[in-house]
């Protein structure tokens, strides 16, 4: 496992820099990202741009998020130590780490078994503990519900209903929905069991998101 030198940790505060230069204010999820060594989540062929504000591949048709996209969205939950939170999408486990750093309660569910294994092994390799689950995100992960935090890290069509229903009240879903090319931000508060309030934060481009209420695997189509 490549190590976190001096070197690594000087790039990230120069990243820290980058992302608050870009509107990222949030200090407590700037310090969570300062922790977390990124370049051990990138395949050797990348680890010298770890810390360039890009999203890199890792597999599986899947990538890393830029370190912007996963300020902003780490920034709109509004998370508190001792939250649980539901990750839809674990990917590398970057995003992940992030939550943990925060003090989060994290279970995470991933719909590619590879990448699941993967990232499931890397975050315990680095002493992360979080609830790894290999399956349909779209779903969300009803048994361990009702949740504070809901977090989408991929492309969704539309709000999947059953996330909606596994928010607490007064929970947060943050989840992008548009096309397969664009997405809105969308950050979606459970007043009450009857009223939801929407808010859009921005454009993005993430991986689709697979599964029922997702898109198709197989034909790329709802």
């Amino acid at each position: 496992m490549p190590e976190d030198s001096y070197l690594h940790k000087g790039l990230r505060r120069k990243l820290i820099k980058i992302l608050r230069d870009k509107g990222i204010n949030d200090d407590v999820v700037l310090e969570a990202i300062n922790r977390v060594p990124r370049h051990i989540f990138l395949d050797n062929a990348f680890l010298e741009h770890a810390y360039q504000d890009k999203a890199f591949p890792i597999g599986d048709g899947q990538t890393i998020s830029q370190p912007y996209t996963v300020a902003s969205q780490t920034s709109l939950l509004k998370l508190e130590p001792g939250m649980k939170v539901l990750e839809i999408g674990t990917g590398s486990g970057y995003q992940c780490s992030v939550l943990l750093e925060m003090g989060a309660n994290v279970f995470t569910i991933e719909y590619h078994k590879s990448l699941f294994e993967k990232s499931k092994q890397m975050l315990q390799s680095l002493g992360y503990k979080a609830q790894f689950f290999c399956g349909d995100g779209s779903e969300g992960l009803a048994r361990f519900g009702p949740y504070d935090r809901i977090l989408a890290t991929a492309g969704a069509p539309y709000v999947p209903q059953k996330l909606i229903e596994q928010l607490k009240v007064g929970g947060i879903l943050v989840i992008p929905v548009g096309d397969q090319k664009n997405q809105k931000m969308l950050r979606l508060t459970k007043v009450s069991e009857k009223e939801i309030t929407q808010e859009e934060c921005g454009d993005f481009r993430f991986v689709p998101l697979v599964g029922k209420d997702g898109w198709n695997a197989k034909t790329n189509k709802i």
